[in-house]
């Protein structure tokens, strides 16, 4: 009972962790004059999968690569089935008025990528590097077009600037310096904290139940680390942001393959177990394909489809399990 019990207190503190660190650094920036659309595509991304990242640290130096890799595709696959199932079984999410194309082919393209990459047999420095250069890529394009976005806002004053802001979760104009600061140092001491207890106490529970690090990250891990993004998608469902709930599952899926991995692999090899490229990998790019109705053909993700989506993540973690 103790190792559950633990897993769930390392999970808290890395939620907890991860949104002050979020909070924090999004009005540090903002303060310090960064814009807020610079702010949403950088560091409110890279502060959202900080728990991914020091969960898949913390395994490798642990000598569990397994849960690592497990952790990120697994993250993956229940972004797409679950993250947009759910939300879309309580409200319709109207994406047919979004547009996440461009967006949505990086994302492919970066698992295409992954995948074939895994094929070598492992994730080593060289094939981060590949990852963090497509990363650099991406981040390049979004600076871009963000700039372009607030330069045919106008000028300061016409209002541009203080949606953006008013927009940015997170933000708020009036907080004092030393708040900040608080949000900071304890998003930096409470992630490592939770990813540690996580990690340690997940593989005791793997251990007892016979099953693998690699199982454990797909499955348990994967599904508490997917629940910001649920939580996020959910808020953006019933608001009626059908474009933030997207477009947080593509930003997030994108950041888990190239950030992730790429960094951890400048920490350690993470090899590639059989059953990653005979069946995890292909579940991962599968469930990324199914949402191209919704992304190039104007179609809203309804409830039925919310359902269809949540079973299909059901039966993928029995299949896992069994």
């Amino acid at each position: 009972m103790m190792p559950w019990l633990l897993s769930g207190l390392g999970l808290l503190i890395l939620l907890l962790a991860g949104d002050a660190l979020v909070k924090g650094a999004v009005n540090l920036s903002l303060r310090l004059g960064v814009p807020a659309l610079i702010v949403s595509l950088t560091i409110v991304a890279f502060g959202t999968s900080a728990p991914e990242l020091l969960i898949a640290i913390n395994a490798v130096l642990e000598g569990k690569p397994g849960l690592a890799l497990g952790n990120v595709v697994g993250s993956n696959t229940a972004n797409i089935l679950l993250v947009m199932g759910v939300p879309a079984m309580l409200a319709v999410l109207y994406t047919s008025h979004c547009n996440t194309r461009k967006t949505y082919i990086f994302m492919i393209v970066s698992t295409l990528v992954f995948i074939a990459l895994a094929f070598r047999g492992v994730f080593d420095a060289l094939a981060g590097c590949i990852l963090l250069a497509i990363l650099a890529y991406v981040l390049f394009d979004a600076f871009r077009d963000a700039h372009r976005h607030r330069k045919s806002c106008g000028a300061p004053g016409t209002g541009c600037v203080e949606e953006d802001e008013e927009e940015l979760e997170g933000a708020d104009p009036n907080m004092p310096w030393w708040q900040i600061f608080v949000f900071l140092i304890l998003g930096l001491v409470g992630l490592p904290l939770g990813a540690d207890l996580l990690v340690t106490n997940a593989s005791i529970i793997a251990k007892s139940f016979g099953v693998s690090d690699a199982v454990i990250g797909l499955t348990l891990v994967a599904l508490g680390t997917s629940l910001p993004e649920l939580a996020t998608t959910v808020m953006a469902a019933r608001r009626g942001q059908a474009d933030v709930a997207l477009g947080n599952v593509i930003g997030s899926n994108m950041f888990n393959l190239l950030a992730i991995i790429g960094i951890t692999t400048l920490v350690g090899s993470i090899p590639v177990a059989p059953e990653f490229l005979r069946f995890d990998l292909w579940v991962m790019l599968g469930a990324s394909l199914l949402i191209i109705p919704f992304v190039f053909f104007k179609r809203d993700i309804t409830r039925v489809w919310g359902v269809c989506l949540t079973a299909l993540y059901l039966v993928y973690i029995l299949v896992v399990l069994t």
